[in-house]
């Protein structure tokens, strides 16, 4: 149970932090709709994520599992489908500038949206697992 509520708190957190960073995650309700696509995500992470993992198998073999953000993003997807309120509607981020280094702004739209923020919430997640640990 502790397990599944740190997902959630993390998974919830990321989904906050992703929208914070690039634009195009929508939340008609806002901090409630947050809190269930948070929950969306957890579930399809716990439940879905493994069957999408393992009827992916060969590919992630052949691929050395560098496949497996396929799943973060079917996963993502299905919460968009599921949750009223939650949709993807684009990606775009605003580029970040600095003394070491630049960033653009881009945008993707579609299926390139959902699969650059599965990669973000990823990454964020990642990130705070490691800050848990």
């Amino acid at each position: 149970m502790k397990r599944i509520l740190r997902h959630f708190t993390i998974d919830t957190v990321s989904l906050y932090l992703a929208s914070s960073i690039a634009s195009g995650l929508v939340f008609e309700k806002g901090i409630e709709t947050i809190v269930f696509a948070g929950l969306g995500l957890t579930l399809a992470s716990l439940i879905a994520k493994p069957i999408i993992n393992v009827l992916m198998l060969p590919i992630n073999l052949i691929s050395f599992g560098l496949f497996r953000w396929v799943s973060s993003a079917i996963a993502l997807y299905l919460v968009t489908l599921v949750v009223d309120g939650f949709q993807i509607v684009k990606f775009h981020f605003g580029g970040f500038s600095s003394v070491w280094f630049d960033l653009p702004n881009f945008t993707f739209e579609g299926v390139a949206a959902i699969i650059s923020f599965s990669l973000l919430l990823s990454l964020i997640a990642s990130f705070i697992y490691w800050l848990v640990k």
